[in-house]
This record gives structure tokens, C-alpha cells and sequence, in this order.
């Protein structure tokens, strides 16, 4: 259980400023604006934990030693967590002296944070495009504990609630009615208007802090790992229901969802195979292979029509496979899927009476392009607004991105790089 710690009403209307507007509606901004009380332990369901450093200061002034320099400031900053926002037009950034905020087209900075006594920030979490973020300190010289997840109001700058945890916080997912907290063995869900714990969800050992929530106006749908090696839980509260998809015989190792929840792809530690599966009936769908050797599952991300699906490993690539999914009827179009999903159609032609004999690898899907990334940095991946554009970010401070021809099979182009760890540097077309 968390102790919750609030420093004033919990969530004020968020900044609606031109230059980085908050896309809540406006229902969930009233409800937001009117909850002005502090909460009782019995109203927040959680447990007391006594730990004097949980009960922070309610001043409303902003927290002293915040300046809006770059988070590098004089110095080269290293980065500690990279994220897209939920629309994934931005992405955020937590470093070992702050964290920032960046648009993704046009590139450019929309804010930065520098904690003038060196704090670092281990995870971050962006609420859409809003003023409103969540995150997790990190590093030798943390600006908040690792077991406390701390929500921050960027129009105050400063934290306005925090939640404190027995065990290190691994991830935080946001919604705009909900907060997710993922720990090492178990996840809570909390309402974003009072921070009232809704359910928890206990799950295998979760290091990497894996979860994923529906992004869309609907009702919350959250995937998570199960309580077995290669179980995928998916949890649709509209209908009460638990599906649990026994994805792959091994650990899991990444997993992305649509922004309704109905599609979901997983990847295991072994890093070959990608698979897409139906969330409501479990089915698998569709089976899509990055490659032949072991490999580590950096990032999985649908684009917007779940046509197509990129993947980025620590081998230095980015794949981009296309889909043989219809959103409209996933359960009429599911056979189909199936049937077709394991071999091109010459493939299928050529060797469907020898297809017991070869190796898997013969019927399998490979990506309609690639891009090669530079050195062994780790990086994640969306696609673009403009159609068939991909943009990609990486630890060492690598912006990307990239257009390709799903039609062709060829390499990708680079149409931009940026360093967002040192954004002073002039794009000169190409990386390096």
C-alpha cells in the first residue's frame, strides 16, 4: 500500500497556455478544480506508512532551487528516462539535474527544469500535452525518493501530491482519470480527481515496470505481466473482465497497446518473434519476426491505425512490419488473421507441402523496412504525424526521424537529427 501526502487541493486546472495546451476535457477540469479537500487515510484505502519525509511542506509557492535553464545546464547531462506522451506528439525527459519537455514536429524544446542542487529524475510521465506530470527520483543524487511517485503542477512549479510506496516505484502510467503505479511485484490504480486507490494487481517479479493502459475516451483497459513466465493479464474494467494471453514461453520482455485497448503486441526476452493479439477474446492474431538471433525488445508501438507496427532492439535497428488487422471487426477477421499470418503469400504458394519440414523461420513475417541507428545507445520508437514517417529517440540524446516505403522494402531516410541534450547544436541533415 501507498501513504498519500498532499500539499494543497489536490490538482489545480492545469496551465492552458497557447504555447503548450492541456487537451482535458473540461467535465474532468471541474472535477479536478472542485476537489479542494485534504483526504482522510480511510478516503485515499491506503495503509500508513511511517516515514517522516512523506509529509511535505503545503506551501503553494514554488519548490526554491528550480530554475528554467536547460536541464544540462553548463554541463553534459545524462539521461535517465525517455517517454512519448500519450498522443505522441512530445516526449519528456528525466536527467541527473531535471527534466524537460519536447515537441516532436516541429522539433523543439516547450520546457525545461533544472534543480540547481542536482536532482535527478529516474521516470517520467507526461498527462497528454497538459502542466500536469508524475514522476520518480533517481541517481546519486536523487531529487525525490525512489519509492515515491510525485506529482508535479508546472504552472506552480512545484509538486502538488505525492504517493509513497514500500518498494521502489518501476513505472508510472497516467491517464486522464487515473494514475497507474507499477512496483516490483504489484500495480495500484488510483483516481486521478482524489488519488483514491480503485484496485490493485499482483504480478511475476516486474523489474522493467511493465504496463500499458488504453489511451482513448472509453473505459480503462490495462495490460500487465502475469503471475506465470510469458502471461500477458489484460484487464477491461467497462465489463469486469480478465483475460489472461499466454503470450510466449519466456519472460516478457516489452508489450504495446492501441490507443482503444483492443490490439496488443508482445515481445519475450528472447527478442525473435513480436505477436499481435485480440485483448477481448485473447486470440492470437498475427506473427511478425525481427530476426533470427537473441535480441533485446527495446520499444513495440502501433501507428494510429494499427496498419502498421515498429520495433527497435539493441541490436541498432528499427523494424517496421505491416499488419493484416481490422479494427472494425477484430473477432470476424480473426481466422483469417490466423490462417494468413504466419507466411507471405508466395511463401505460402511455394512450400505449403513441404511447411511441416522447413524451419519456422521460412513462413514467417518479416518488416517492410529498417533503419540502421549509430552507436549502442537504447531507443524507443512511434510513428509520425505525416504518414510513413518514423521518429525515434535514444538514451545518449538522439532525435530521429525518419520516412520509408512500406511498398519497397528499402532503407529508411533520414529526414532529421537532433541532440535534445544539447539542443543548441544546428541540425546539419544528417546524424554526427
Amino acid at each position: 500500500m501507498a501513504t498519500l501526502s498532499p500539499f494543497s487541493s489536490p490538482f489545480p486546472l492545469p496551465n492552458t497556455s497557447s504555447k503548450f495546451q492541456s487537451p482535458l476535457r473540461q467535465p474532468d477540469l471541474e472535477q479536478l478544480e472542485a476537489q479542494q479537500h485534504h483526504l482522510q487515510p480511510q478516503q485515499a484505502a491506503v495503509e500508513q506508512v511511517n516515514d517522516e519525509r512523506l509529509h511535505g511542506s503545503s506551501t503553494k509557492t514554488p519548490e526554491s532551487g528550480v530554475s528554467s535553464n536547460h536541464v544540462s545546464g553548463n554541463h553534459s547531462a545524462t539521461a535517465y528516462h525517455v517517454a512519448f506522451n500519450q498522443d505522441y506528439g512530445c516526449f519528456a525527459i528525466g536527467t541527473d539535474r531535471g527534466f524537460g519537455v519536447f515537441n516532436c514536429v516541429p522539433f523543439c524544446e516547450s520546457f525545461c527544469r533544472y534543480f540547481e542542487h542536482v536532482g535527478g529524475i529516474g521516470i517520467i510521465e507526461m498527462l497528454f500535452r497538459s502542466n500536469i506530470l508524475a514522476f520518480v527520483g533517481r541517481g546519486d543524487h536523487p531529487q525525490y525518493p525512489r519509492n515515491k511517485v510525485m506529482i508535479w503542477d508546472d504552472h506552480q512549479s512545484r509538486c502538488i501530491s505525492e504517493l509513497c510506496f514500500r518498494s521502489e516505484v518501476r513505472s508510472i502510467r497516467l491517464r486522464k482519470d487515473c494514475i497507474v503505479v507499477v512496483l516490483e511485484q504489484k500495480i495500484y490504480v488510483y483516481n486521478f480527481s482524489n488519488l483514491k486507490l480503485l484496485f490493485q494487481i499482483e504480478t511475476t517479479a516486474n523489474s522493467k515496470g511493465l504496463c500499458e493502459v488504453s489511451q482513448n475516451a472509453g473505459p480503462l483497459v490495462l495490460v500487465c505481466p502475469g503471475l506465470q513466465k510469458g502471461q500477458v493479464r489484460v484487464e477491461h474494467y467497462a465489463s469486469n473482465k480478465t483475460k489472461i494471453i499466454v503470450a510466449h514461453d519466456s519472460m516478457l520482455a516489452c508489450f504495446a497497446l492501441t490507443r482503444e485497448g483492443n490490439l496488443l503486441a508482445t515481445a519475450s526476452t528472447k527478442g525473435t518473434l513480436i505477436r499481435i493479439f485480440n485483448t477481448l477474446q485473447g486470440t492470437l492474431l498475427q506473427e511478425v519476426r525481427r530476426g533470427l538471433d537473441r535480441a533485446e525488445i527495446h520499444s513495440v508501438s502501433f501507428s494510429s491505425t494499427a496498419q502498421l507496427l515498429a520495433v527497435s532492439s539493441d541490436k541498432g535497428t528499427v523494424h517496421v512490419f505491416s499488419l493484416k488487422v481490422n479494427r472494425g471487426n477484430l473477432s470476424a477477421n480473426k481466422s483469417n488473421c490466423s490462417s494468413n499470418s504466419r507466411a507471405p503469400v508466395a511463401t505460402s504458394n511455394s512450400f505449403s507441402f513441404i511447411r511441416g519440414v522447413l524451419p519456422k523461420y521460412f513462413s514467417s513475417e518479416w518488416s517492410v523496412a529498417k533503419f540502421r541507428l549509430p552507436g549502442v545507445s537504447q531507443y524507443i520508437v512511434t510513428f509520425g504525424n505525416e504518414k510513413n514517417t518514423l521518429i525515434i529517440l535514444g538514451w545518449d540524446g538522439s532525435f530521429f526521424r525518419c520516412k520509408f516505403d512500406p511498398a519497397s522494402g528499402k532503407e529508411m531516410t533520414q529526414l532529421e537529427f537532433h541532440n535534445f541534450l544539447k539542443p543548441q547544436q544546428p541540425y546539419n541533415g544528417k546524424y554526427g
